[in-house]
């Protein structure tokens, strides 16, 4: 009697247990971008926002769990093609860098065209965030082209890293200078001519002549290993960049269940604040690495840097006319954006808005 009644028990433990694991739905999602995991915002995905979606949705029941299909690298989508792969449904999840996809997202380029603003990776953040929040049309943009918006993502300060010592504008007089998308603006005035590239092709574009450096990040240029075709690392200081964010299929983010939904906006605001967190450390340690290497690191000093600011045409009020013409409110971001930059404690060479 006592042996049957202990064998009840353990079928109804037993069923009691497998229950909800029968019931468990599987999702499927595609993750994909045109860079590679050697670069910080695509390995922060990887390891850090794929495992925190997946944490929460086993935190809250383990209802359901994501089978991940991970394309980094351009196996899926090539860069500055990944807003169109993801409204597509070629992959339900991406990293959208605004940067390479400029016509689309003209307003969230505000910071390429107000070069030498912050070095602050937070400010910049916070800054673009809260303008997408406070000003509809920048928000909307995403949705505008099938996509959700999640969270998004600022890029370390740019400087130049070269063939050649730079101390002064004049030096850059005829040279090649890579620069990616609007960052072509950095150099207007300074004799340079600009050569459209990516950090997928800068190494090889140095390497092989078609440029003499590059205007770049200096965790990207660790990663790419641009000291060893571009020596001289010269900290011009252009200012921290929003470089864009992640996003997913709206039709298919409109379809999940909401604890998946709200899974993947928790997850995307851990990835965030952890993203700029390594970002911030690894920026010191990037030129340093670089310096033990072989690389020589200097300085441009503060009246060459606002020299350069100045030698600059008026690139934002040029940007704030186009996006106008457009019908978004190029002034109203350009102005909202110097105003939050200041008040966050940035000291800025230029007046753009002048």
């Amino acid at each position: 009697m006592k042996r049957r009644t202990l064998n009840a028990l353990l079928v109804a433990t037993a069923a009691s247990l497998a229950g909800p694991a029968l019931a468990q739905q599987t999702i499927k999602l595609t993750a994909g971008a045109g860079h590679p995991p050697v670069f910080l915002w695509i390995k922060t995905m990887d390891e850090v926002f794929i495992p925190e979606v997946d944490k929460r949705l086993a935190a809250a029941g383990n209802k359901y769990k994501v089978e991940w299909t991970k394309a980094w690298g351009g196996t899926l989508m090539k860069l500055g093609t990944e807003s169109k792969g993801v409204a597509d449904g070629i992959a339900d999840v991406g990293l959208v860098s605004t940067v390479f996809e400029a016509p689309k997202f003209p307003m969230q380029n505000i910071s390429y065209f107000t070069p030498f603003g912050t070095d602050d990776i937070n400010l910049m953040s916070r800054t673009v965030a809260d303008l997408q929040k406070s000003i509809p049309a920048m928000g909307d943009a995403w949705t505008k082209n099938g996509l959700t918006y999640l969270n998004g993502m600022a890029l370390d300060t740019y400087h130049i890293f070269t063939k050649f010592p730079l101390t002064r504008i004049e030096d850059l007089q005829g040279k090649k200078i890579s620069a990616p998308g609007p960052a072509a603006n950095w150099i207007k005035g300074t004799g340079a001519v600009a050569v459209a590239g990516s950090l997928n092709s800068y190494y090889e574009d140095i390497k092989s002549g078609v440029s003499d450096g590059v205007v770049v990040f200096s965790t990207g240029a660790w990663a790419a290993k641009l000291h060893e075709v571009a020596p001289y690392v010269t900290k011009v200081n252009f200012g921290s960049m929003y470089s864009g964010g992640v996003v997913v299929n709206k039709s298919r983010f409109d379809k999940l269940p909401p604890e998946v939904q709200q899974a993947l906006r928790e997850a995307s605001d851990v990835w965030s604040a952890s993203y700029a967190r390594a970002q911030t450390a690894a920026t010191g340690d990037a030129l340093q690495n670089m310096s033990k290497a072989g690389a020589k690191v200097s300085e441009l000093s503060d009246a060459e840097r606002k020299r350069w600011a100045d030698a600059l045409p008026q690139v934002a009020k040029i940007w704030a006319d186009d996006v106008k013409a457009k019908g978004m409110p190029g002034y109203d971001i350009l102005t909202a954006y110097d105003a939050a930059l200041l008040k966050g404690g940035a000291k800025l060479p230029r007046d753009w808005n002048k």
